[in-house]
């Protein structure tokens, strides 16, 4: 007692010091962090042992119940209607929020004055997942229940605190403050009345240390997750006990009554049949934190790699996806938006649209270069973090910092993470405005030089949509704050514009196919990122392991990416912003029907050599971009995008020569043929530094288009004998799949040769025949599904993007999608089969 009250009389010239610290700061000032409330010693420690006892009480009681009635809960829980679970919920918890996420509702209802001067919506920035809607589900309340009930509350402190992360970042919620003193609550296996201990830390130098490395938790923080616990045990409580309402209060919990095995959930499958990120994100709050899955995340960067790659290979093979692509940029560009006057921009005039399709083409090629070399980078550290886990395995324990190799990866891994999401976070931000459903909401100001590559855009004044409005709050909100401090709240904003643009249509009618994989790769990054943050508790200690090594960090990012500075200056100076146009431009500039690709139509004369002519001009194209490549980008080889175009199994696909058919009977049964052609070897052939005048021209394989095929040349022979070699190393299986399946496959898989033209592929036919194929699908965000091979003899998974707002895949897309999984799997038409023939 002696010592407590020597620090209560040291009370007022501490709190005295520490108020003037926060009035030098700005705090309680106009935007500026409210004051915390100063609490004494003695206080804290009172309020955190009379927590710690409730949490104690109430965990040991919902222990003992769900031990033996958990299953009869569940049960129950199940035959309830929706009014009978909110009126459980209700009576446990009174006024509860009736939204999911009701932080996100209470942030936009309430101003910055309002919130600095006390918000009135405290639970829902405190319990955010506590709500109506999702707590009347019926898994939220049993896997709640569950979580909370058989694991020890040590195992949430962490979550419990980042679940309250926006209201303490809108200082909605602020913590009290107490110098030199940390809160015990990692690292308690069981229940135990030590749980919230209150420990100074001056002169005790491992207490010390956990302060600093955020190894446990300050003082106010930790009381913030005490009562944030301990209401929510005794809400759990109290539903237990309005659903076993029949039951005797003393059999709740009696050992007279026998302790029965765990009941076990049904998995988590959506009403398609297939597995959601997003409805994985919703139960999160609910389950017991994730471990770190670096096995998933190198998975997902995997798959992610591989349609950048085969991205590039089909702007470069695919006249048709290439003109698409282009096009679809247009539509998202800012100089596409009238001005204040209704005039258009000067580079969309007559004279001076080289400029426009100047600064198109350039960004579609260095993006389709840059994201190739972004994920495969991080897939490489992925799969490299997957072996460091293993090998270090035995090290690892929650009472120990990590071995260095393995920190020092997680941390240049986060390093690269956080880079990363800046590119597409910055492509958001101009496409959404310019893209065409919402680009009647916004003016662009006339350019004061009309060839500045700036362009200004306001929003306009009138009113919006609820939808509308709620959508751009949250894709504000996405590319306003996309800097380092937002990182950590990210997965929650991402979370929910993927909710909102499920849940609601007229926000799937907002959003283009081309923002939708662009919320696809901020949503990948972001599960990364989420993934990282699940690695309790060291997770808390990286703020400040990134802070000592963030120059040594920097230096090595500024190295490893100097390859993609060069790309992207090459490309720059390729695409000059200039009136007249040069080869690439001019070769590039899809208008006036200059590419003219009918590959979904039934071979004659003049179809196939539209084709051919179209794929000569493409490649035309690429041979001016590789030029520049070799050119002046000295450290080329050794470059994700050098890899992938020199790999000898990346052939192009081109339309051969028309001869017309002997007879009738030929014509109409005869097999198309294309020859093949590697690309032109630019980069074999030179060096660092060297010339780019030697470059080898692509070696044409001919085939003929209808009727025998023609001998083929000795060199042509050497291509060829590598795909028969790879046919004979990698025997591919037979599929029987239902009449669904098959008529999917017969589309990917399309012969041109026959009389007419496949229609579209409703997207739940694609998913059955991937499924009947051997593959399982999850749905991740934007458009972005990721499917995983289970029993194929193959581990490789592959990403595809659902067809928004339609939900078909017309017959080119289709036609893309087949030519994937030709080049992943080795899959053609022939191998699936009618299960009836």
């Amino acid at each position: 007692m002696e010592s407590e009250t020597q620090s209560d009389a040291s009370f007022d010239d501490i709190s005295r010091y520490q108020a003037i610290l926060f009035e030098s700061i700005g705090a309680e000032q106009a935007g500026n962090v409210p004051l915390p409330e100063i609490i004494s010693t003695t206080d804290v420690r009172q309020e955190a042992n009379a927590r710690s006892e409730d949490i104690f009480q109430c965990y040991d009681t919902l222990h003992k119940i769900l031990q033996r009635h958990e299953a009869t809960i569940q049960r129950r829980w199940l035959k309830k209607n929706r009014r009978q679970r909110v009126e459980v919920l209700n009576n446990a918890w009174p006024s509860m929020a009736g939204v999911h996420r009701p932080d996100f509702a209470a942030l936009r209802r309430e101003s910055e004055a309002q919130v600095a001067q006390g918000t009135k919506l405290l639970d829902s920035f405190m319990w955010p997942y506590i709500n109506q809607e999702d707590l009347s589900t019926n898994n939220a309340l049993p896997l709640l229940l569950n979580a909370r009930g058989l694991h020890s509350p040590s195992h949430f402190a962490a979550a419990d605190l980042q679940a309250m992360q926006l209201g303490i970042k809108s200082n909605a919620i602020v913590p009290i403050f107490l110098d030199k003193h940390i809160i015990i609550l990692n690292g308690f296996v069981e229940n135990d009345r030590k749980y919230g201990e209150l420990i100074c830390w001056s002169g005790n130098p491992t207490a010390s240390m956990w302060m600093e490395k955020k190894k446990q938790f300050l003082a106010g923080d930790g009381l913030l997750i005490l009562k944030a616990q301990a209401r929510l045990l005794s809400f759990l409580v109290k539903c237990c006990r309005q659903i076993l309402h029949d039951h005797p209060e003393a059999s709740l919990t009696s050992d007279s009554v026998p302790i029965l095995p765990d009941p076990q959930f049904n998995p988590n499958i959506e009403t398609t049949g297939f597995e959601s990120l997003r409805t994985m994100a919703a139960e999160a709050p609910y389950r017991v934190p994730a471990q770190l899955d670096l096995d998933g995340i190198a998975s997902l960067l995997a798959a992610r790699t591989s349609a950048a790659e085969d991205h590039l290979w089909a702007l470069r093979e695919d006249p048709g996806y290439f003109t698409t692509t282009i096009l679809d940029y247009k539509e998202h560009r800012l100089e596409i938006i009238k001005d204040l006057n209704g005039r258009d921009h000067p580079v969309l005039g007559r004279h001076r649209h080289n400029i426009f399709w100047a600064r198109i083409l350039g960004t579609v090629v260095i993006e389709s270069y840059l994201c190739v070399e972004l994920f495969a980078e991080l897939s490489h550290q992925a799969r490299a973090l997957v072996s460091l886990q293993k090998r270090y395995a035995g090290d690892i324990c929650p009472s120990r910092d990590l071995p260095e190799k393995l920190l020092e990866a997680l941390l240049r891994f986060h390093h690269y993470l956080t880079q990363a999401v800046k590119g597409p976070l910055g492509v958001l931000r101009v496409s959404a405005v310019a893209s065409p459903p919402l680009r009647r909401h916004f003016v662009r100001k006339p350019p004061a030089d009309r060839d500045s590559p700036k362009v200004l855009v306001v929003a306009k004044l009138g009113k919006k949509g609820a939808v509308e409005t709620e959508l751009m709050w949250l894709l504000h909100m996405l590319w306003e704050k996309g800097d380092a401090s937002f990182f950590d709240e990210m997965p929650l904003f991402v979370d929910e514009l993927e909710r909102m643009i499920e849940s609601e249509r007229g926000a799937q009618e907002l959003i283009t196919s081309y923002l939708s994989k662009v919320i696809g790769d901020i949503s990948i990054i972001s599960q990364c990122l989420n993934q990282l943050a699940l690695y309790q508790p060291w997770a808390r200690t990286w703020e400040s392991d990134l802070e000592e090594r963030q120059e040594k960090l920097k230096q090595e990012y500024e190295e490893r990416t100097e390859p993609w500075v060069q790309m992207h200056l090459a490309l720059k100076d390729l695409f000059p912003q200039t009136i007249d146009a040069n080869e690439a431009i001019r070769l590039g500039d899809p208008t006036g029907n200059k590419i003219v690709y009918p590959i979904g139509k039934r071979r004659n004369k003049k179809n196939v050599e539209d084709l051919r002519q179209s794929e000569r001009r493409l490649d035309a194209f690429w041979v001016e971009i590789d030029k520049a490549m070799a050119a002046k980008v000295s450290r080329f080889r050794g470059t994700a995008v050098q890899a992938l175009l020199d790999s000898e199994w990346r052939i192009l696909q081109r339309t051969g020569e028309w001869e017309e058919p002997e007879n009738q009977h030929q014509q109409s049964q005869s097999t198309l043929h294309t020859h093949y052609e590697p690309i032109p070897s630019v980069y074999s052939n030179t060096h660092p530094g060297g010339s780019s005048e030697d470059i080898s021209q692509p070696q044409k394989i001919k085939v003929k288009t209808r009727g025998t095929p023609r001998p083929l040349s000795t060199q042509a022979l050497d291509v060829e004998a590598l795909q028969q070699e790879d046919d004979r190393s990698d025997v591919q299986p037979t599929f029987s799949v239902d009449a669904r399946a098959y008529n999917v496959f017969q589309t990917l898989f399309f012969d041109p040769a026959v009389t007419t033209t496949p229609g579209e592929v409703p997207w739940s036919h694609f998913l059955h025949a991937m499924s009947a194929a051997g593959f399982t699908a999850m749905k991740l965000y934007g458009s972005v599904w990721q499917f995983q091979p289970t029993n194929l003899n193959v581990e490789r998974s592959i990403q595809f993007h659902e067809p928004h707002p339609r939900g078909k895949l017309p017959f080119t897309t289709a036609r893309r999608y087949g030519r994937r999984l030709n080049r992943a799997y080795g899959w053609e038409g022939k191998m699936f089969v009618p299960i009836n023939k």
